[in-house]
């Protein structure tokens, strides 16, 4: 029996667990790494096609992203999740296969011009369709036998709608031993979702450690912050701009705000519009609704006994074409703007970020957590001036964090998740956090708990009969230069006079100087467009410089 780690060890995305026994290799998670990363991920030491089974923890892609790419290397084999997970993949996974198609077509426009090597996307919808052909749906707290000699069990750990602890057992010459790896652990009293379910018993533990070295606010009133923060922006006359996750953090922001609507807390505005600019936010929050009645807590299963949808109210809109999406910003009523993604990384929230990011009247909202080299962590951290669609903006926008919410639970959680095993744990090996946390929370383990702990490394692994390890990890960092210098030559770049939109901000002249702009980038975008499409744009420049004079 051996378990090997490939990714998320001293990271917090990129969760991927190798295990092989009973003549089965046996995947756990196979997730794309988000944000930046600081070591190097170890690539699966088979072939895709000798992969017998995946399991799914939850459809986060940190947790799941990369399982298109294991089916177009050629793993044909079974993924065992909950039934919520697999709906929810089945937008997530084809949503993140269009960007990868989106990213790899930019590529080659760029590539055709300069003649440099053609990109290929790192899979494709039609992989990620196949991909989905593989699930199959489990249940909470009912043992699965997978094979001879392996069966798991999926527990319900509150972090998003579906997602899972999982208990694998192995028998293997007589043998058995029972590896338990937590998954993401839900934050406690979260809206919607059921808190974490507790596992009392296991030889072997992997766990999470995302927020392993701090604790969430004692009792965050996350209603009343919120509408603290509307009341202030929309007096200003601002918008609240909130890069949100489109499955999990928009729909528990829905249920803060439908109670706030509900209640009339918000006195300035009491009929603020809600935008969720997301075709995947709108989609997921259909699947929540699907699955309220088999995945949701007491107080949301109560809300449906009267007839009240949770996550519904007056006053919601959904953008789903790209026209809905420009036209938001076009309307000057103060509003609130749920948009992905979560981190700024890509989606429609960099279009509102920049129209935003520039007004001092505006808020940007986060509500999640922002991986190290993400726009949001940037933003997050403080930085002054950033870049969007080719431009500087300077940030003059308020920048909040809702305090409190998360769906990963603090570091009392995790102790209590942990301190739930009865009887001995013969190692628990913490992932899944930055590397002073998880080594951090493997110490206080070790010296508090005295648990058998360690932090490895992306590429160690271990023969769990005899609990020892049979290959170090690649310890060496990625070189890199510090954050601080990066941050020190971004500023040195950004020349000290206001560019000219800058100069007259404000001004109609400023909005002239701005549209001429981004006209030039669409016109640089059209190059490679078919002809008639050149063509139409051209007559209607000369139709505008007709209207306004030529000179």
């Amino acid at each position: 029996m051996k378990l090997t780690f490939l990714g998320a060890a001293r990271e917090v995305t990129g969760s991927r667990y190798l295990l092989e026994a009973c003549g089965k290799r046996m995947l756990v998670d196979y997730g794309m790494e988000q944000g930046e990363n600081f070591f190097e991920n170890e690539p699966l030491p088979v072939a895709a096609s000798a992969v017998d089974y995946v399991f799914l923890t939850h459809a986060h892609i940190d947790h799941s992203g990369w399982l298109p790419l294991l089916y177009k290397q050629g793993f044909r084999g079974k993924i065992f999740a909950t039934e919520a997970t697999a709906d929810l993949c089945e937008i997530m996974l084809k949503d993140s296969a269009h960007i990868q198609e989106m990213e790899a077509e930019w590529k080659n426009r760029k590539a055709k011009r300069s003649g440099d090597t053609f990109a290929e996307p790192l899979y494709t919808v039609d992989q990620a369709t196949e991909t989905m052909k593989l699930f199959v749906a489990c249940k909470y707290d009912k043992p699965v036998d997978v094979c001879e000699g392996v069966t798991i069990k999926l527990v319900d750990v509150g972090h998003l709608l579906g997602s899972a602890s999982i208990v694998v057992t192995l028998t293997e010459d007589g043998k058995t031993q029972r590896i338990a790896f937590s998954g993401d652990i839900g934050n406690l009293h979260q809206p919607l979702l059921r808190d974490p379910e507790y596992i009392t018993g296991a030889d072997y533990v992997v766990m999470e450690s995302t927020y392993g070295d701090r604790s969430h606010p004692a009792t965050p009133d996350y209603v009343g912050e919120l509408v603290r923060i509307l009341d202030d922006t929309f007096a200003r006359g601002g918008n609240v701009v909130v890069p949100s996750f489109a499955v999990g953090r928009t729909q528990e922001l829905l249920y803060f705000l439908r109670q706030i609507k509900q209640n009339g807390l918000v006195k300035s505005h009491p009929h603020f519009p809600v935008y969720v600019d997301s075709p995947l936010a709108v989609e997921a929050t259909t699947i929540f609704n699907e699955h309220m009645h088999d995945c949701t807590d007491e107080d949301t299963l109560a809300l449906l006994k009267q007839g009240v949808n949770p996550i519904r109210f007056e006053d919601l809109r959904v953008s789903v074409t790209a026209e809905d999406s420009k036209a938001i910003n076009d309307e000057p009523t103060p509003k609130v703007i749920l948009s992905a993604s979560g981190m700024c990384d890509a989606g429609r929230i960099r279009h509102h970020l920049k129209h935003n990011l520039w007004r001092p009247e505006s808020t940007v909202l986060f509500v999640g957590y922002q991986s190290v080299g993400t726009l949001g962590r940037l933003l997050q951290d403080g930085e002054k001036r950033v870049k969007l669609f080719g431009e500087e903006i300077t940030v003059r926008a308020d920048i909040r964090k809702l305090s409190g919410i998360s769906g990963h639970a603090d570091r009392e959680g995790l102790l209590k998740w942990i301190g739930s095993f009865t009887g001995e744990i013969r190692h628990v090996f913490v992932t899944h956090g930055e590397n002073s946390v998880a080594e951090g929370f493997a110490a206080h383990l070790r010296d508090s708990l005295h648990r058998s702990a360690t932090a490895p490394y992306n590429g160690e692994s271990w023969d769990l009969t005899t609990d020892t390890m049979l290959t170090e990890g690649n310890r060496e960092l990625l070189v890199r230069e510090p954050r601080e210098e990066r941050r020190e030559e971004r500023r040195e770049e950004v020349p000290a006079a206001r560019p000219p939109y800058r100069q007259h901000e404000g001004t109609p002249y400023g909005d002239l100087l701005t549209a001429a702009l981004r006209m030039n980038e669409l016109v640089e975008r059209m190059q490679d467009s078919p002809k008639k499409n050149q063509n139409r744009l051209a007559a209607s420049l000369y139709g505008l410089i007709r209207k306004f004079g030529e000179r």
